[in-house]
């Protein structure tokens, strides 16, 4: 009879205790919410003063150029062919150094195409450009 009393005293625990490792838990996550922002900081920079401020966008200043997945241009809704298009965009642009061309290009186009009116673009000093993107649902 002795025997079975000493087993009641070394009862072993089936469960475990989730109290210490919820604490660890949560130090941890303190921890790396308060590291994060500091490991993701940019570099500080101090830019230098001068150049000239942006002049604001006026919509006579914008051009839009489009590019269909067939690959047809289009230059502000009337189609043209590629060269004569940039060629106009480069006259536009010597008598409006503001000009701004706008790049709305098919998702299926080619990416080539799109970087053929950069190019041309570039090619004469045009270095306002934008893609246009149709903006997600919300």
């Amino acid at each position: 009879m002795r025997r079975f009393s000493q087993r009641s005293h070394l009862v072993t625990l089936s469960d475990i205790n989730i109290t210490p490792l919820l604490d660890l838990a949560f130090v941890l996550l303190i921890i790396f919410v308060i590291t994060t922002p500091l490991l993701e900081q940019s570099i500080d920079l101090k830019l230098p003063r001068g150049g000239r401020p942006e002049t604001p966008l006026i919509k006579s200043d914008i051009r839009t150029v489009e590019v269909s997945g067939t690959g047809y241009y289009a230059l502000d809704k009337r189609r043209m062919q590629l060269a004569p298009m940039i060629v106009q965009l480069a006259n536009e642009f010597r008598a409006n150094k503001n000009l701004v061309v706008y790049i709305r290009a098919d998702k299926d186009c080619r990416y080539d195409l799109v970087a053929q009116v950069i190019d041309g673009c570039q090619k004469y000093g045009i270095t306002r450009y934008s893609l246009r993107t149709d903006p997600s649902p919300k």
